[in-house]
């Protein structure tokens, strides 16, 4: 992402809802200062609540730094209350219009794992190229014409885009306006459609019930459903009321496995080797429902298979979780976790 900043030479669109004022995020506002000096059109969007992650915002370095930057739906002010639940979560960077970026990675020190940072996250994000380009630039354009008042158009921001690579994709913004529920459905149809197997990577598992049946009916149609976890997520109440709705689908044939740290933030769905589904949400009410989320689906098997090789990495060092193992849990564990779960729509 860097690269491609230091490479810009007409226009940069970045949203995310973190973007912490640590050594990651510092080195992004030096290349995007940069790329503002070089004479590029900078625009930065980040989710008014992502902007309290560290102290001082790094709005305040944004500002020093010349580059143009919004904050969607501030939190704070009286009559946007009840829309404080609402959250900008996609991640997306598009640079001249013509390569983008998205995937689950939020800009903060903690995803540079091989320099050992204090709490480390992998993840996964992606390049991208191709007419697929112009649908991330519509979201962002969207989002910053709401946040900011400024049409984005132009042939800086949407030139012709030819097509590249073999990959069939396409954008599933998703969002409680009229997107509402896009991404839901999508996964709903892919549950539906699946024959074989279904792999699912999330760093929160709390479904609402409709989906937990659509999980079943696929296990019990035969097809082989994995759902991996991480096994200590950042948000340890999240985990408990995830731990509560285990059994609803191990008893029915579901496979739950949990993965070694360092914490992983992925998001990734494949389907029958065939399917791919990556991108910002998780598996929760909050990002179906509540917040603005980003999201590409993709058919293409060579692109499955080298996904299903991430997949398989993680599987090799994951612990399978038994029913034996969620029964098992003592009566204030169970407590503490049921209690979580109620509370679960507001996680």
């Amino acid at each position: 992402m860097l690269a491609a900043i230091g490479e810009a030479r007409k226009t940069i669109g970045l949203a995310t809802y973190i973007f912490d004022n640590d050594k990651s995020g510092l080195q992004f506002v030096e290349a995007l200062r940069q790329a503002v000096a070089r004479g590029v059109q900078v625009r930065v969007l980040i989710d008014a609540a992502g902007t309290h992650y560290s102290v001082p915002s790094i709005i305040h370095a944004l500002h020093r730094a010349r580059v143009p930057v919004g904050r969607f739906l501030p939190t704070m002010a009286p009559w946007r209350l009840m829309s404080m639940n609402l959250r900008l979560h996609r991640k997306i960077m598009v640079v001249d219009g013509r390569v983008g970026f998205t995937g689950g990675m939020n800009l903060r020190e903690g995803n540079l794992v091989a320099q050992n940072p204090r709490h480390p996250v992998r993840d996964l994000h992606f390049r991208l190229e191709g007419p697929v380009v112009a649908q991330l630039q519509e979201a962002f354009a969207t989002d910053w014409l709401f946040a900011a008042k400024e049409t984005l158009a132009g042939a800086d921001w949407f030139p012709p885009l030819e097509a590249v690579g073999g990959v069939m994709a396409r954008a599933i913004p998703d969002g409680p306006d009229e997107d509402f529920e896009k991404l839901r459905w999508t996964i709903f149809a892919a549950l539906s459609c699946a024959r074989d197997s279904v792999k699912i990577v999330t760093p929160y598992f709390l479904p609402e019930s409709t989906l937990v049946s659509a999980l079943n009916l696929a296990a019990l149609r035969g097809v082989r459903v994995e759902i991996l976890l991480p096994a200590r997520s950042n948000l340890p109440y999240v985990d408990w009321a995830s731990r509560a709705m285990w059994w609803q689908v191990l008893e029915f044939g579901c496979r739950i496995w949990l993965c070694p740290p360092p914490f992983d933030h992925s998001k990734l769905m494949l389907v029958d080797g065939q399917w791919s589904l990556v991108g910002s949400g998780n598996w929760d009410t909050r990002s179906l429902r509540l917040n603005f989320e980003f999201n590409l689906e993709c058919y293409c098997p060579e692109l499955a298979k080298s996904l299903d090789k991430i997949v398989q990495s993680k599987l090799q060092g994951a612990r399978q979780v038994t029913q034996e193992e969620v029964d098992g849990r003592s009566v204030p564990v169970k407590l503490r976790d049921g209690v979580t779960r109620l509370l679960s729509p507001f996680l």
